[in-house]
């Protein structure tokens, strides 16, 4: 009798371990997010269509295959955040991206300095702000919701924007490529019904951005003096030290380290690449 591995090909493992790598990413995405109790659902759904059919259940078995067919044609418009976040990661390259994400330069350092000092000094004079620092996904949907700027960072013209009197305070300010791209811009609100209650305006805003995109939104609370970041549909706890605050931006604004040094290799490559081909027009000349 012939063993169950000789049936088994290459082809085969390979389309195991793809697929098995496919579910894996996919509950990564979801994870955290409404989509997962959605998810529960469903399988609950098809495990008693299961024993529906197993039992010659007829009534119940055509009741629940109706339901699922009306829960597939939703998927689409229930899962609208997280099926955008997943093209968008896969427009940008996507989990097993080699991105070529140099390391951060002294310019983005001062840009994060600058917006830990200025959260701060927004604490002490009692007001509230949200900052966003864009990253892979573009925003310019939202900057354009708001007053376009293309101004330098300074800390000056952040509490200018921020202060109450200022037309601009209400909204968002969206930093790109270390400059300050708009002020008052829309955010969208988060849909996270457990979080709602309890959070204002701005975390609800800063999160809702965060679940769609993967930008880091800095939020400065007016009524409790309390920093905190949004990122990836997830609060973080009060930051109570300038320092720290600092040190949180640069870890959640930089690249991973093995990421920044395939980088790092790829521009090596590329110099060296523009330098040989430089070489001989420079001695023809």
């Amino acid at each position: 009798m012939p063993s169950a591995l000789g049936y088994v090909g290459i082809t085969d493992v390979v389309d195991i371990i793809a697929t098995s790598v496919l579910i894996y990413y996919v509950f990564v995405l979801i994870r955290g997010t409404r989509a997962v109790q959605i998810l529960i659902g469903i399988l609950v759904l098809v495990a008693l269509l299961g024993v529906a059919t197993l039992l010659h259940l007829t009534l119940l078995g055509t009741i629940l295959r109706l339901l699922l067919v009306g829960a597939a044609v939703t998927i689409p418009i229930v899962f609208q955040p997280e099926l955008r976040r997943a093209l968008e990661q896969i427009g940008r390259g996507g989990f097993l991206r080699l991105g070529e994400a140099g390391e951060s330069g002294r310019g983005e350092d001062r840009t994060i300095a600058v917006l830990a000092h200025t959260a701060f000094l927004l604490v002490r004079n009692h007001r509230g702000g949200l900052i966003v620092i864009e990253q892979q996904s573009g925003l310019k949907d939202y900057c354009e919701s708001g007053t376009m700027l293309h101004a330098d960072i300074t800390e000056e013209l952040l509490l200018t924007i921020f202060a109450p009197d200022s037309p601009l305070h209400d909204g968002a300010v969206v930093i790109r490529e270390g400059r300050l791209e708009a002020a008052a811009c829309f955010l969208p609100l988060s849909e996270q019904a457990r979080l709602t209650s309890r959070l204002g305006t701005r975390h609800r805003a800063a999160l809702g951005l965060s679940e769609q995109t993967d930008a880091i939104v800095l939020v400065i609370s007016e009524q409790t003096g309390a920093i905190t970041i949004a990122r990836a549909g997830l609060l973080s706890r009060p930051v109570d030290e300038e320092q720290r605050l600092v040190k949180m931006l640069l870890a959640v604004t930089r690249p991973p380290r093995q990421r920044r040094r395939r980088g790092d290799l790829i521009a090596h490559l590329r110099s060296r690449l523009r330098t040989q081909r430089g070489e001989p027009a420079s001695r023809v000349s």
